[in-house]
C-alpha cells in the first residue's frame, strides 16, 4: 500500500508564528487556498482509494478542492490531529524558544512531553498506528495495492517519516516537511520504503499502477502487484 503524507496549506497560524496546535478555527490564508486548489489539480489525476485528515479546520479546507474532483468523502481520523501541546498551545514561538523544553524538543525530542500535553513519542506512536491501520483496512477491503491520501501536520508527519525512514524519533526535526508539501511512503509486509519528501511541485504521475520502488524483490511487494516545534508551521 502506497500513502501520500500531505501537510495542510499554508494556515493564519504558519503567518502569524503563533504554534497553533489544536486551537479551533485556524483557516487556510490566501496562499493555502491557492495551494488547495494546485493540490487538487496536482493530485486528481491519480488512482486515489481513499482520503483520510486530520479533524482540523485546516486539513478540512486542503483536501475539500480534491475530495470534491475525486468524489470522494474524506475519513476523519483523530489520530492524525495536531500535536497536543498544552499549555504551549497559542503562544508565539518566539516565547518559547526561551522555555527549557524547547531545547529538549530540538535535541531530544523521544523525551519531550508538553506541559498538559502530549508527548512527540506518543505522537507519532498514534499516528504510525494510524497509518498502518488504515493501510490494512484498505488493502482488506481492494484486495490489491491502491494509493491513498493521509492529510496531517508537520510534526506528526514528520514522526511518521522518521518511522518509515528506520530513523530514531530524535533525529525527526531533521525532515522538513512544509506546508502544501507532499512525501509518499509505500508500506510492504516487511518494511516501508519512503519514495518522496517534501514534494512541492515534480511530476506524479508515476505513483499510478504499480508504485513500487527499484530494488524492491517479490518478498517485499503487497500480494497484488502551522507552527510546528521547528518553528516552520504545524
Amino acid at each position: 500500500m502506497t500513502v501520500i503524507l500531505l501537510r495542510h496549506g499554508r494556515s493564519t497560524a504558519n503567518t502569524s508564528g503563533i504554534l497553533a496546535g489544536r486551537s479551533s478555527g485556524v483557516d487556510l490564508d490566501d496562499l493555502g487556498r491557492e495551494q488547495a486548489e494546485s493540490l487538487a489539480a496536482r493530485l486528481a489525476g491519480l488512482d486515489v482509494a481513499a482520503i483520510v485528515r486530520s479533524p482540523l479546520l485546516r486539513c478540512e479546507r486542503t483536501v475539500a478542492p480534491l475530495a470534491a474532483k475525486l468524489d470522494l468523502t474524506p475519513v476523519v481520523d483523530d489520530a492524525l490531529a495536531e500535536v497536543d501541546y498544552g499549555r504551549w498551545t497559542g503562544r508565539p514561538i518566539k516565547e518559547l524558544l526561551d522555555e527549557p523544553l524547547w531545547k529538549v524538543v530540538q535535541q531530544h525530542p523521544s523525551a519531550a512531553a508538553f506541559p498538559d500535553g502530549e508527548g512527540l513519542a506518543q505522537v507519532q506512536a498514534r499516528a504510525v498506528a494510524a497509518v498502518r491501520t488504515h493501510d490494512a483496512a484498505l488493502a482488506a477491503e481492494h484486495g490489491r495495492d491502491v494509493l491513498w491520501i493521509a492529510c496531517s501536520h508537520g510534526d506528526v508527519i514528520k514522526a511518521v517519516l522518521a518511522d518509515a525512514l528506520g530513523a530514531h524519533l530524535d533525529g525527526f526535526q531533521r525532515i522538513v516537511v512544509e506546508p502544501a508539501s507532499i512525501s509518499v511512503v509505500r508500506y510492504t509486509p516487511t518494511r516501508p520504503f519512503v519514495l518522496r519528501t517534501n514534494d512541492t511541485g515534480a511530476d506524479l504521475s508515476g505513483l499510478n499502477g504499480s508504485a513500487k520502488p527499484t530494488g524492491v524483490g517479490a518478498s517485499d511487494a503487497v500480494p497484488g502487484g502551522e507552527v510546528g516545534t521547528d518553528g516552520k508551521g504545524g
